[in-house]
């Protein structure tokens, strides 16, 4: 019977690290190349419908009506489907457009850019690098020191205070 126990535990212990982590200490870990994936379903259950339509389907929410496009709190910008790391308050800048911009992601891998000819013209899509959310786009229109500007979807997004 004390063998049985012994087992419980481990196999609980075992278990509970395959969840997840989403917390604000592994969060600021950088991505180091293992993906969150899920099923549509899966994804529907755990995002609101706002943030299913912006994370997994690409969508933009409307100009000045996110949570965070004006945020003056200092933290952490984390995915807001899988809790990585990726934009610091202290390069977040007003940009005028009505949503979060930033000049640089924290970590330079956390963040993946591909080509979108969508719309009518060329830009480029910034997803997170660990779960493939779509968070917005790059432009080259920035402040120093890089002259980028990540225009990124509140919904996208959760907040750590520092």
């Amino acid at each position: 019977m004390k063998n049985a126990h012994i087992l419980f535990v481990f196999l609980i212990a075992l278990t509970s690290c395959g969840q997840d982590q989403t917390t604000s200490q592994t969060s600021r870990i950088p991505y180091s190349g293992e993906k969150v994936e899920k099923t549509k379903t899966e994804w529907k259950r755990l995002l609101t419908a706002t943030e299913y339509n912006v994370l997994r389907e690409q969508g933009t929410e409307r100009a000045f009506t996110g949570e965070f496009w004006d945020n003056q709190e200092s933290g952490i910008y984390v995915c807001g489907g899988c809790g990585l790391a990726l934009f610091d308050s202290e390069t977040k800048f007003k940009s005028g457009t009505g949503w979060p911009s930033f000049y640089k992601p924290v970590e330079k891998n956390n963040v993946g850019e591909i080509a979108d000819n969508s719309h009518g013209w060329s830009r480029v899509e910034v997803v997170c690098n660990r779960c493939d959310g779509h968070l917005g786009h790059i432009f080259n229109d920035g402040p120093r020191p890089t002259g980028l500007r990540y225009c990124i979807n509140s919904a996208s997004l959760d907040f750590e205070k520092k």
